[in-house]
């Protein structure tokens, strides 16, 4: 049985905690890689709507760029405008109700090279024109590590790149077109991204994954000083008011834990124990109000359910209020993204 298969994550399954607690999952992908070598290489608004709907309020979702759907021709920087006409027919399959409830893609984020500088601007203007109802901003990927046993995912590899005249020159269009910038990195790379942060100040910034923490290969069994330069990173970038922290991504193998091999997969007691110390120190340093619960959905599907997932995030926030809770799963998302239902 292949781990990371619907029929493993069936081993696990629980009753629904707190069905009635509205979220907005401000964190999934779509994609179809066919070729692809992924546990999950299918992953539409069918795979979505049976996670969303397997017992948890999900009002709203957002779409995160997966470079996925790109155009197959014309100008190169263009091509990622091809995702986001797919994910607006997607979303407008989702508004019929015929999927569930849930509104699947109220929110879009796509892909714009910043390195473009200032003739990044046509790009925004297409995005726009691809979904004027839903955009709302881009992921530019700039993961980087000198390891060379470290998987650089971004699409365009190169050091520094949140420090270059040419990425914030784009970055300050995205700002002034009222757009919002997700950022994916390591870690390591979190003061980087805390100086780009206060040099564009009115840039939103939502910052994924916990900022990215690496505990495998050169950073493995190395906690105390892996945890230390995290905990200081994530310091550092909740000190920029402009920046929102996700709160997830930690089912990726790549942050250490071995939920994604076991025989069972993990149930929500254990994993809201595992999660907790790094998910209370984000809130801690960013405050409820700026820190939401993501899924990371269909990525980290290789270690949990969904359900099991949204279980886990409503026990480990048990201890905080009302309208802390609102705000971590459902309120700061569509503040962020400025989704109205």
């Amino acid at each position: 049985m292949p781990f990371g298969g619907n029929d493993w994550l069936a081993l696990t399954v629980e009753p629904t905690l707190e069905p009635e607690l509205p979220i907005c999952d401000p964190h999934h992908h779509f994609w179809d890689f066919r070729t692809a070598r992924l546990p999950y290489q299918r992953y539409l608004l069918h795979e979505l709507a049976a996670d969303v709907n397997s017992g948890h309020n999900v009002r709203a979702t957002v779409f995160i760029e997966a470079r996925s759907m790109y155009r197959s021709g014309g100008p190169e920087e263009m091509r990622p405008v091809g995702e986001v006409e797919f994910v607006q027919g997607m979303a407008a399959a989702s508004a019929s109700g015929l999927y569930g409830p849930a509104r699947a893609a109220a929110a879009i984020v796509g892909h714009a090279n910043l390195n473009l500088g200032e003739r990044v601007e046509p790009v925004l203007a297409a995005l726009q024109a691809a979904s004027p109802n839903r955009f709302r901003g881009i992921r530019h990927s700039v993961t980087w590590d000198p390891h060379p046993e470290v998987e650089n995912t971004a699409a365009h590899k190169m050091e520094g790149q949140l420090a270059s005249a040419n990425f914030r020159s784009g970055a300050r269009a995205l700002a002034r077109l009222g757009l919002s910038f997700d950022a994916w990195l390591f870690f390591p790379q979190l003061p980087e991204l805390a100086d780009f942060a206060k040099a564009i100040p009115d840039l939103t910034i939502i910052l994924n994954h916990i900022g990215g923490l690496l505990r495998v290969g050169p950073y493995a069994s190395r906690d105390h000083e892996v945890l230390a330069a995290w905990r200081s990173g994530i310091a550092a970038v909740a000190e920029c008011p402009n920046v929102y922290v996700k709160l997830g991504g930690i089912g990726m193998p790549r942050t250490g834990f071995d939920w994604h091999a076991r025989t069972r997969p993990i149930g929500s007691e254990e994993l809201a124990e595992s999660m907790a110390p790094l998910m209370t120190y984000c809130i801690e340093q960013f405050g409820p109000h700026r820190s939401m619960f993501e899924s990371n959905f269909p990525v980290d599907k290789v270690s949990y359910s969904y359900n099991v997932l949204y279980n886990a995030f409503k026990r480990l926030s048990k201890g905080y209020s009302a309208s802390e809770r609102a705000a971590l799963f459902y309120d700061t998302a569509a503040r962020a993204y400025r989704i109205d239902l």
